[in-house]
């Protein structure tokens, strides 16, 4: 993983601000925007069993991107049956859409909120075998942590608009530190394959079986 000041200046201010996580979470609560029921998932904390055998996690963030997952979804249970898929987002209204569609052996959790313990604890307890992420989902320290544990990532449907490239350029160290852990990235359309390209990711492939391929389960 390539050297980055301002990933690290990150990583250091998460870890201070992480214990404020719970009452920023309850804040939430009361405003409807995250589920009073499943609200401790944010800290990584399950809320349902992990099935055993290997599992392939699959990480948007809202209705759009929970709704594009759905076929990958399908398709990955037909291709391969004894595979878990874990569906993780971060908006009560996609686990809404979510709860009604999805297939037989896709599970959906609340994808945990960017700070090192709750990201630690959730990888801990679903320890998957693949990560894939839909569209522009770029958050440091559930990537870097992955990457460190080995996870296999892929950026999907990667989306990447001209004024989030010039936010990215202000921090290129920590941008080419998160490209470059993705294994494949297949970008929605030219120009933003064009800007991830400035950006530094890693390998890039037009074929997505290769995302299905990629691990050995």
């Amino acid at each position: 993983m390539a050297f980055s000041p301002a990933l690290i200046v990150y990583q250091l201010l998460t870890r201070l601000l992480e214990p404020l996580a719970p009452r920023l979470l309850d804040a939430r609560v009361r405003k409807g925007k995250e589920d009073p029921a499943r609200v401790d998932e944010r800290l990584g904390q399950p809320g349902m069993a992990r099935p055993d055998g290997p599992l392939i996690w699959i990480h948007g963030v809202s209705v759009g991107e929970a709704l594009s997952i759905l076929p990958l979804a399908e398709r990955i249970r037909k291709d391969r049956p004894d595979v878990t898929v874990l569906v993780t987002t971060g908006t009560v209204t996609s686990a809404q859409v979510l709860a009604s569609r999805l297939p037989r052996g896709v599970i959906h959790q609340f994808a945990p909120v960017d700070a090192p313990s709750a990201v630690a604890a959730f990888l801990d307890y679903w320890r998957p075998h693949v990560g894939v992420f839909v569209e522009s989902e770029l958050w440091p320290n559930l990537l870097t942590t992955a990457q460190k544990r080995g996870v296999p990532l892929a950026l999907v449907s990667a989306r990447i608009t001209d004024k989030t490239a010039q936010g990215w350029r202000k921090a290129p160290g920590m941008a080419r530190a998160l490209m470059n852990g993705f294994s494949h990235v297949w970008p929605q359309d030219q120009d933003s394959a064009d800007r991830l390209t400035a950006l530094g990711p890693g390998r890039r492939s037009g074929q997505p079986e290769a995302v299905r391929r990629a691990p050995a389960l």
